[in-house]
Parts: C-alpha cells; sequence; structure tokens
C-alpha cells in the first residue's frame, strides 16, 4: 500500500473547466458538493484506503524561527502566495495508477449548476522512507 495526499486548492492550480467560485455557488449547490465528497469518503473507507480528509479555512499565515527569545515572524494575516489549500485527502491505495484513478474522479465533484467542476487536484505521495543523514 502507498499513501497519497490529494491537494485541493483555492487558487493555484490551472482553472477548472466548471471555474464558478463556491462563494457564488446556492446553497443547494454548496450542499450536493460536500455530499459527494462525503459519499466519496464513505467508499473509500469501505474498501480501506481513505485514511483522512480536512476543509481547510482561506485565513492562515507563514510562521517563521526568527532566534532565540524572539517571537516568530508571521507573513499575515494571509498567506501571501498565489497557492492556497482549500483541503486535502489522505488515500491509501494498491498503486500510483489507483490513486490517479482516484484523484480523476475526485475531481468530479459537482460544483456550479450541479456539473462536474473538473478541478485539477494536486497529488503526492508520502515519502517511504525518511532521508538519510550522512556525517
Amino acid at each position: 500500500m502507498a499513501k497519497y495526499l490529494l491537494l485541493k486548492h483555492y487558487r493555484g492550480a490551472p482553472d477548472a473547466v466548471n471555474n464558478i467560485p463556491m462563494d457564488q455557488w446556492t446553497p443547494a449547490e454548496i450542499s450536493d458538493h460536500i455530499k459527494y465528497m462525503q459519499d466519496f469518503a464513505a467508499r473509500l473507507e469501505e474498501t480501506g484506503e481513505f485514511v483522512d480528509a480536512q476543509a481547510l479555512a482561506p485565513e492562515g499565515m507563514f510562521v517563521r524561527f526568527d532566534g532565540e527569545g524572539r517571537p516568530p515572524v508571521t507573513d499575515g494575516p494571509f498567506a501571501e502566495t498565489k497557492d492556497l489549500i482549500a483541503g486535502w485527502m489522505a488515500i491509501d491505495v494498491e498503486s500510483h495508477e489507483r490513486a490517479v484513478e482516484l484523484a480523476g474522479e475526485l475531481s468530479a465533484a459537482p460544483g456550479a449548476g450541479g456539473r462536474p467542476i473538473h478541478e485539477w487536484l494536486e497529488l503526492r505521495p508520502f515519502m517511504t522512507e525518511p532521508p538519510t543523514i550522512s556525517e
């Protein structure tokens, strides 16, 4: 089994086919989209391929260490980046091909007008072995 992360983007990925922002969807369209995501996850739970999933709010910031005794440096309150993650799903599948198949299916979640979004999802494998340290 191999674990993969499916990343959904608010922005930064190529435009989806049905590229109407969620804040312009009707409440019913949002409910249908969320139900599709929940049903997809439930199906993967049954096959043992689901690990976890979370939606993320657009708010956030970058934080970094700025030296002993100094407060962390922040870039915010919003991340200044073209790439902003909207949410993620972790899966554990038999092959890369299966991960691609599931990412393609998740890309078809309904959006405005009930039509599939055909959004781009970033598919990232988990590292299988920790990096080696040479001294």
